[in-house]
């Protein structure tokens, strides 16, 4: 076992912890035995729940065991955001969910060996339980007066949206997880965000009430922060989610390729699984050599293939390079393609018409004369092709999937054309 406090220290992964020292020395007489919970409020899990995943697999990897929770119960609550109230999905729907969030869990965690992780699901000691089991056996437990001193609900009642019992009880529910998988495995600790820190303690108050001699612990990783102040996660088209068909793995790719210089090092510590020999001489060369941008490739790299797996990634470093010129466009898979293509600026026309017109219409130059002056001067690039005259007119037959035309100015400024008509 490695000294797993140091390591979620470096990596900067602890902003809280209910004591230090007494975890520490939890871990080094281990196995521990602790959990994370996800909550089915949308059919994916996003780079936010990726920190706990991945924080979840490096505590496993030094040698206790995770119990990842998906929230089947949670999950038809909802706890509570800063501004307003959660609309309630249906049960059918939130099972569903369920059952996509342990698919994309279960990959990142080990089901083998000793400390084997677990999945579990808080329905399943929720849904026999009667509201005055409830309010007898658990909620006799919480003072009212520290429940509305926890941020999320302070906050929601210093608001005009105030809140709603069922959000204001999201934290009993959480703290009674806590307590139940404390008397069914032996877990001893629960892992989140920092801005969970309210519901983390819930559990530990629970235990320590209903359990007096229990020893638990709670640990709180930081919010995520971006050195140009927009929100960690998020791009110009929503969020960056694990599930392929809301976030293209191409998409998902970029979104760690384009990491500024200033986050990189941050980004590489909390997400990778390199070690810190080779983390430090990625950070040298962002350094030295930012333009080769080799610590955004190797993280864009590794993420992608821990999420989306190896081939995936082969097809997107291909794209990313094809693009450029440094492959053939052709050799790249259809829904690839479609994936990189719906990134960049692009046009859809019902039948195709002279490069100059493209360039101008897509954006790619100020004008068709600047167009022509970009041809004339060898500038322009249709498929990676270098287009030869003023009046060139690309062919059916130039269509990538029949559908496509890749328009470049120079080396970095790209386009596509969609042709709908041909």
């Amino acid at each position: 076992m490695t000294d797993i406090v140091d390591e979620l220290k470096w990596r900067g992964l602890i902003a809280l912890s209910t004591d230090e020292d007494a975890l520490r020395k939890a871990f080094a007489d281990g196995p521990v035995t602790f959990y994370c919970g996800f909550d089915p409020t949308a059919p994916s899990l996003h780079l936010g729940n990726l920190v706990q995943i991945l924080t979840m697999r490096r505590i496993q990897d030094a040698g206790h065991r995770p119990l990842g929770l998906v929230g089947g119960a949670t999950g038809l609550i909802g706890d509570p955001k800063p501004t307003a109230e959660r609309t309630l999905n249906a049960p059918e729907v939130v099972g569903q969910w369920v059952e996509r969030l342990r698919a994309q869990i279960q990959p990142l965690l080990d089901f083998e060996g000793p400390n084997a992780a677990v999945m579990v699901n808080n329905l399943d000691w929720t849904q026999g339980m009667s509201a005055i089991e409830f309010l007898r056996d658990i909620g006799k437990h919480f003072r009212v007066n520290k429940m509305i001193a926890k941020e999320a609900v302070s906050r929601r009642l210093n608001s005009d949206a105030g809140i709603s019992y069922t959000e204001f009880s999201y934290q009993i529910l959480q703290g009674m997880d806590f307590l139940e998988l404390y008397r069914r495995y032996g877990c001893t600790l629960q892992t989140g965000g920092s801005d969970q820190w309210g519901n983390l303690t819930s559990g530990t108050d629970l235990i320590h009430r209903v359990e007096p001699d229990a020893v638990v612990h709670a640990l709180g990783t930081p919010l995520i922060t971006k050195a140009d102040g927009t929100k960690f996660g998020k791009t110009e088209s929503g969020t960056v989610w694990l599930d392929p068909e809301m976030t293209t793995p191409y998409a998902f790719y970029q979104f760690w390729l384009n990491a500024d210089d200033r986050d990189v090092s941050k980004f590489l510590r909390i997400f990778s699984f390199k070690s810190r020999e080779e983390i430090a001489e990625l950070e040298r060369l962002t350094e030295e050599r930012p333009q080769a941008r080799a610590a955004q490739r190797a993280l864009a790299e590794e993420l992608t293939t821990l999420v989306h797996g190896a081939e995936q990634t082969a097809a997107v470093v291909a794209a990313s390079k094809a693009l450029f010129g440094q492959g053939e466009l052709s050799g790249l898979d259809e829904r690839t393609l479609a994936a990189a293509l719906s990134e960049l600026p692009h046009i859809q026309v019902a039948e195709l018409g002279p490069v100059v017109d493209l360039l101008a219409e897509v954006g790619l130059v100020a004008s068709k004369s600047a167009a022509r002056r970009t041809v004339k001067e060898g500038g322009a690039y249709v498929n990676n092709v270098k287009v030869a005259g003023e009046d060139a007119v690309p062919a059916a037959e130039d269509l990538l999937h029949g559908r496509w035309l890749v328009l470049r100015r120079g080396k970095k400024n790209l386009a596509a054309v969609e042709v709908t008509g041909a």
